[in-house]
């Protein structure tokens, strides 16, 4: 019978993929979308609330101000989508801004991308997560009382999708994604036609009440950092942007032009949801509040809203606002929106354990992150990122507004660095360009990328100064955790590799050839898998041999004695005094001691073992051959050899037709043909 493991792990994941089957994995853009734009394109469902919701602290009359803020963060999002679609050319390989960074920048740029992104990755899973549960929370009692447990369960769930492969994960989502898309878009048009066409008045269910300003009589320079704070918060809205650039690999041939062509509709769909619903928001009298003062500020007819109010994202507002309360349609935007906010997280999904892949790879992380799981999905990357983001849930109670200000910086940093990165690359590649119409596309490119670097380096001030005392001091203590970590890895692996390293033409030292070959059998009694070793260390003919028992009782190491030669065992049986019952030491302190007899001479220790079938058979077996293995490893000139002996309950193939392989059958042995004359 196979593993309970394996067949869980079958039906939860599904069959192993072989390395061959990789083409098949490759996304065509149809697919490529959802999976690398849910982010982005979720992002418009809370973006627009969140610039309402910082501006309402100054009163309602700072809403004059959004439309300006809006068109701030559509002019910075086009200009990112124009940036990247740049660098999926000129970078394809996946490795993204911490490629563009590393190779134009030197290596310690990269690594502070690299650190931002993966930051950024995390907090991506927790924040969509933690508002897709609000929005459920919204109409399920339970899931609102329980945030946390909810939203780990939903985590684990999207793990398991992803650990299935990235075509499969795709095509799951990618019909909640396009729902989302039509949702919205048909809000949005059937909103301004009945805005602009028909005439029609749009009210939102918030339209008449009031908001308390929390801050009032605010000086010039206290009203612009305030604008400003809501401009860095609606930046939300270009997380997720830089995905794309990561998961060129993973796009059909010609990878890069389906990755820019699925940029820029990422980008249109993305700029055309959030003036939408931002429009439409202000045009029917949309009211949002500070979450956690909405019961004080909010003003329903004259008295406050009270600690039973519940307050609708905006997203719902407009919807009701357009189709009517309790409408079809109505119902369908606010399940689609909950899906895709879920579904926003798989986006850091597939970005995270890409370049924790390439990080590997250059020696930066532990190299089992660079290596594919049975479905070809890097599978270590997967569940690192599910973990780390269940323990922000779980330690921020899945508290989006918390969330939230942890959120955007990494993403800023990555942003600035790579555009300044393919700045220096076009300088670079137009000094060896001497035709004409090659070096005005090369110009056109580096302003283009210029002006993005300018653009999202001074986000990152704004995002700086505007949140770091609300929480993104934990971003910018995290990120050096991570890249002094990586330096750190990076070294070992440099070191280990120096010291592993053989010159190609030195010669062969005869000197540093081991002069003897001393073999030490360990015996606790006299059993088949003491005989095994015993034969075994004879086969391979060692200068010399000898058995070791420790005599931890007097009486059991002269029975073993008695009983060694009364067999006639052919090798001399040693026994090692132990007055305080140890096994480990004295055998260390004898293999040490021949050692200093001969520094030349190699000392091979056997070690008889069980192989035993189920788990709890080990921790009833072989405990002292793994301590004293462990202690016997760092032992210069010492070799450790387990010899093992299969227990019936290791053989799980018992009663199942096998197929012949080399060594599978034992043959009887043939009496040799003897010829006429006598000879064999």
């Amino acid at each position: 019978m196979p593993k309970a493991t394996d067949l869980t792990k079958r039906l939860f994941i599904g069959r192993a993929l072989r390395s061959t089957q990789l083409h098949e994995q490759l996304l065509p853009k149809r697919l490529a979308l959802p999976v690398f734009a849910s982010d982005a394109l979720s992002s418009v469902a809370y973006a627009p609330q969140e610039i309402l919701v910082i501006l309402s602290l100054a009163g309602l009359s700072f809403y004059n101000f959004s439309p300006w803020v809006a068109g701030g963060v559509v002019v910075v999002m086009l200009t990112v989508v124009a940036s990247y679609r740049q660098n999926v050319h000129a970078y394809p390989s996946g490795g993204g801004d911490y490629e563009v960074a590393t190779v134009n920048l030197g290596r310690n740029a990269g690594l502070t991308v690299a650190s931002a992104l993966m930051v950024d990755y995390v907090l991506t899973v927790a924040v969509s997560v933690a508002n897709g549960v609000d929005y459920v929370g919204a109409t399920i009692p339970y899931v609102a009382t329980h945030k946390p447990l909810v939203a780990i369960l939903i985590v684990a769930v999207l793990t398991l999708v992803n650990l299935r492969g990235i075509r499969e994960s795709g095509v799951a989502f990618a019909v909640p994604t396009y729902a989302f898309m039509a949702a919205v878009l048909v809000m949005v048009g059937y909103g301004f036609f009945r805005l602009f066409v028909l005439g029609d008045e749009l009210r939102a269910p918030t339209a008449d009440y009031q908001i308390v300003a929390e801050q009032t009589n605010l000086t010039s320079f206290a009203a612009a950092f305030l604008i400003l704070r809501a401009f860095s918060s609606g930046c939300a809205a270009l997380t997720g942007v830089e995905a794309i650039s990561n998961g060129v690999p993973a796009f059909r041939k010609p990878k890069s032009r389906n990755a820019a062509r699925t940029l820029l509709m990422m980008g249109l769909i993305s700029v055309t949801m959030f003036t939408g619903i931002i429009t439409l928001g202000l045009a029917s009298g949309v009211k949002v509040a500070e979450p956690a003062y909405a019961h004080r500020d909010v003003i329903i007819d004259g008295h406050p809203a009270g600690f039973d109010y519940h307050q609708q994202p905006i997203i719902a507002q407009v919807s009701e606002a357009v189709f009517g309360s309790g409408s079809l349609l109505f119902f369908a935007i606010s399940g689609v929106t909950a899906l895709i906010l879920f579904l926003a997280a798989n986006t850091a999904f597939n970005g995270f354990p890409v370049l924790g892949s390439i990080l590997a790879q250059d020696r930066f992380l532990p190299r089992q992150l660079h290596t594919r799981g049975d479905r070809l999905a890097f599978s270590n990357g997967i569940l690192i990122l599910a973990a780390g983001a269940c323990l922000l849930l779980w330690g921020f109670q899945a508290d989006v507004s918390r969330l939230l200000n942890l959120y955007i910086v990494g993403v800023f940093v990555s942003f600035t660095l790579s555009q300044i990165g393919m700045v220096r690359h076009w300088t670079r590649e137009m000094r060896t360009q001497t035709e004409l119409k090659a070096r005005l596309h090369m110009q056109r490119s580096r302003a283009i990328n210029f002006f993005g670097g300018v653009m999202t380096g001074l986000v990152l001030v704004v995002v700086l100064l505007t949140k770091f005392t609300h929480g993104a001091w934990i971003v910018c203590v995290a990120m050096p955790v991570l890249f002094a970590m990586m330096k750190g890895i990076h070294r070992h692996y440099e070191k280990v590799a120096r010291e592993l390293a053989v010159d190609e033409d030195a010669e062969i030292d005869e000197s540093m050839l081991p002069a003897r070959n001393h073999a030490v059998v360990l015996v606790s009694k006299i059993h088949k898998p003491t005989l095994r070793a015993l034969a075994y260390a004879r086969a391979t003919r060692p200068s010399t041999l000898e058995a070791v028992t420790v005599g931890v009782e007097g009486s059991e190491a002269r029975a073993l004695q008695e009983e060694w030669e009364r067999r006639g065992i052919p090798v001399p049986l040693k026994t090692l005094d132990s007055p305080y019952r140890e096994i480990t030491r004295p055998i260390l302190e004898y293999v040490k001691s021949r050692r200093r007899r001969s520094p030349r001479d190699v000392v091979s220790v056997y070690i008889p073992e069980y192989v035993v079938g189920s788990w709890w058979e080990h921790i009833l077996h072989n405990q002292s051959a793994l301590r004293l293995k462990g202690r016997l490893l760092f032992q210069p000139g010492v070799m450790v050899i387990s010899v093992p002996w299969q227990l019936h309950s290791s053989d799980r193939l018992k009663g199942r037709p096998e197929p012949f392989a080399a060594g599978a059958v034992r043959r009887p042995r043939r009496k040799a043909a003897r010829h006429d004359d006598g000879t064999a």
